[in-house]
């Protein structure tokens, strides 16, 4: 795991940051294309706003991966076995123990970090809130994504196919620079750090947080109130998972980006990381 520094930053989207032509997002979509000269405003990727961290934590380096989930299967501490293969053009084909874990929902994502505690005999890992993710994932960069405005095949795992189809009217020559995987790749592969040195936040799997579903951002300055807030939710109906995934357009990898699925939702393309909480230095 990486300790993340103390600081604050900006969560939340600029306005005109996704370069999403559709306008399907939110009570007020048209659910047609935009017009090329419309800024883009995806809502539940706002309001922006300032964010304290004011709980250390550290984040895994990676995404857990199938072989430590089997682990927690085989002692007793996880229910679910998951279907640990991807669905390729060409047929399914099974993934590797350092893969990251897939098919687990929220809920299974749970029984992991309670299992983990169970070893340790603290209560110390959990999910991390959406804010904390952000926080992390964006490493201090208040780009599109925490590499830069864009992002390479070398970079990050997504889909070049749904990226020429969100980019058709930039590049309707296509984007051959990019690559169609198919499927995740194992957590240590591709360049995939970022200036903090954690791996594959844009891309491979998208991955769970511990935060309920909003249709906007609450706007709470500290990520202590962003804790307390999703912390009495075990049964929230819907919660945030963030990253975009082997099978998502670059503009989906984006920090900002959020999406919601149900609690008991299980998919080739979703997985999840830890956060450890750390305790405070004492004043010197």
């Amino acid at each position: 795991m990486i300790v993340m520094p103390l600081g604050s930053f900006m969560m939340g989207a600029i306005p005109g940051e996704s370069r999403n032509p559709f306008d399907i997002y939110g009570e007020n979509a048209t659910r047609g294309v935009r017009d090329v000269n419309e800024v883009n405003i995806i809502p539940n990727e706002h309001p922006r706003h300032s964010v304290e961290i004011d709980i250390p934590f550290a984040i895994g380096r990676n995404e857990i991966t199938h072989a430590e989930w089997m682990h927690c299967v085989a002692d007793g501490g996880c229910s679910h076995n998951p279907d640990h293969r991807a669905l390729r053009p060409d047929g399914y084909v099974a993934l590797g123990p350092t893969h990251p874990v897939v098919d687990v929902s929220y809920v299974d994502a749970l029984e992991y970090a309670a299992w983990l505690n169970s070893l340790v005999g603290a209560d110390v890992y959990r999910l991390p809130t959406e804010t904390e993710w952000e926080y992390a994932a964006r490493a201090g960069t208040a780009t599109r994504f925490a590499q830069g405005d864009e992002l390479t095949p070398d970079q990050a795992n997504f889909s070049r196919a749904s990226t020429e189809h969100l980019r058709q009217r930039q590049r309707p020559e296509g984007m051959a620079e990019l690559v169609n995987r198919w499927q995740p790749v194992p957590v240590d592969e591709l360049d995939a750090a970022n200036a903090w040195g954690v791996r594959h936040m844009s891309g491979n799997v998208s991955e769970h947080t511990q935060s309920c579903w909003s249709a906007q951002h609450l706007s709470v300055s500290r990520s202590s109130a962003y804790l307390a807030i999703s912390k009495p939710y075990q049964e929230c109906g819907k919660t945030v998972a963030k990253g975009g995934a082997y099978t998502t357009a670059m503009d989906g990898l984006r920090p900002a980006r959020r999406i919601s699925p149900v609690e008991g939702y299980r998919r080739s393309f979703l997985g999840f990381r830890l956060v450890r909480v750390l305790t405070p230095a004492a004043p010197s």
